[in-house]
C-alpha cells in the first residue's frame, strides 16, 4: 500500500478567527515538531473561516497509529472543538494508488 492523506475539515465561528489561528500556530508547532508528523492547515479559497488540517503518512501503518497519539493532541482537540461554527468537522482518507 502506498501513501496516506487524511484530512479534516471544519468552519471556525467569524468571531473566534483570531483565538483559531493563535490554536492553529500551536497545533502546527506540536504536530509537526514535537509528534513528528507531516501536517499543516489550509483556509479555502473563497470561503473564509474554512480550513482543512491535512496530514501526509508514508504508509497505512504510519496512518493507523494516528489514534495512538498522546494526551496534548487531544487536548488541542478540545480546544478546536469550542471554536467551531456547527461543531462538525468533515473527515477524508485517501489512499495512493500502487
Amino acid at each position: 500500500m502506498g501513501k496516506v492523506i487524511f484530512t479534516i475539515s471544519y468552519e471556525v465561528k467569524p468571531e473566534r478567527r483570531e483565538e483559531y489561528l493563535a490554536l492553529s500556530q500551536e497545533m502546527k508547532s506540536y504536530i509537526s515538531g514535537s509528534a513528528g508528523r507531516n501536517y499543516t492547515i489550509y483556509e479555502q479559497k473563497g470561503k473564509k473561516n474554512h480550513f482543512s488540517e491535512v496530514f501526509l503518512f508514508n504508509s497505512l501503518e504510519e496512518y493507523d497509529q494516528l489514534e495512538d497519539e498522546d494526551e496534548q493532541i487531544g487536548a488541542l482537540v478540545g480546544r478546536l472543538e469550542s471554536l467551531l461554527a456547527n461543531g462538525k468537522m468533515k473527515y477524508s482518507t485517501l489512499l495512493e494508488l500502487d
